[in-house]
């Protein structure tokens, strides 16, 4: 049985969620859970006991990139218990170039940036994004790619085929793979893990007996791996409490839990 500061020490652990939003979508959700405002999702960071988010704003999807990210960049701030991630768009169209988008980054406290290629109708590669994703490396700017939001119904073979061949082109490229699937999605970014040092797996949907602990003997304390809830969608609980009481050494629970995430943000530089 742990001694008391032990137990003491991972209950107090830090949660940093690289994986959660707010607004009010369009269409309700499977879960029927919602965070309108900033301040919902506050009050439901406070009730989990999560310190930290990289957030971002539903209207960045479903409305448009250019409207949500504005309206992100108003919520957080003057709130520094957030970092904002905002939806990157291909510049061919004029919406976002480089010398247009990291400025402005800069002064928003955004740190990440996602992308929603199937809904927003383009390919994620290098002929389309080439230059905003050399700066992204340069600068060590993350992205964030959610397998449910990003191609919804699309097949997932083919998805993760884009994947190793974007990393192929751009191996530098911190990449965060979020809501990649309860059934065990390993055999897909295994060898990502293996080969690129900067591609890291959500927690947000990975419900598998045992997994963590398997990544963590694999990979050793620092595995490539960091705590997403899926706020408001999905409660945190549940791989909160797999953090908290799982098989896995001190140095490991607090990497994941938000080490890891905060070293992300602390090396961006827009």
């Amino acid at each position: 049985m742990a001694s008391a500061p032990a137990r003491f020490s991972v209950l107090r652990q830090m949660f940093f969620d690289a994986n959660c939003y707010f607004g009010r979508p369009p269409k309700i959700p499977v879960s029927p859970a919602l965070c309108p405002t900033i301040g919902d999702l506050e009050a439901a960071l406070d009730r989990a006991g999560i310190v930290r988010a990289l957030v971002w704003h539903v209207a960045q999807l479903e409305v448009a990139p250019a409207v949500g990210n504005r309206w992100l960049a108003e919520a957080i701030a003057g709130r520094p218990r957030f970092t904002g991630c905002w939806t990157l768009l291909p510049p061919q169209t004029g919406e976002m170039t480089p010398e247009t988008l990291f400025p402005r980054m800069r002064e928003a406290n955004i740190r990440a940036l996602r992308a929603f290629p199937g809904r927003h109708r383009y390919v994620l590669n290098g002929l389309t994004l080439g230059a905003l994703l050399e700066g992204m490396v340069e600068r060590r700017i993350p992205l964030l790619y959610s397998f449910r939001m990003s191609s919804p119904g699309a097949d997932a073979a083919g998805v993760w085929s884009e994947i190793h061949a974007l990393l192929k082109d751009f191996p530098q490229l911190t990449l965060i793979l979020c809501d990649h699937g309860s059934w065990g999605c390993d055999r897909f970014f295994r060898p990502l893990l293996d080969r690129y040092e900067r591609v890291f797996v959500d927690t947000s949907l990975y419900f598998l007996d045992g997994g963590l602990e398997s990544l963590v003997e694999r990979y050793g304390d620092r595995a490539p791996v960091v705590f997403g809830s899926g706020l408001p969608e999905r409660y945190p609980g549940g791989m909160m409490m797999a953090l908290r009481h799982g098989e896995l050494s001190e140095a490991a629970r607090a990497a994941i839990s938000g080490g890891t995430l905060a070293r992300l943000i602390g090396e961006a530089r827009p």
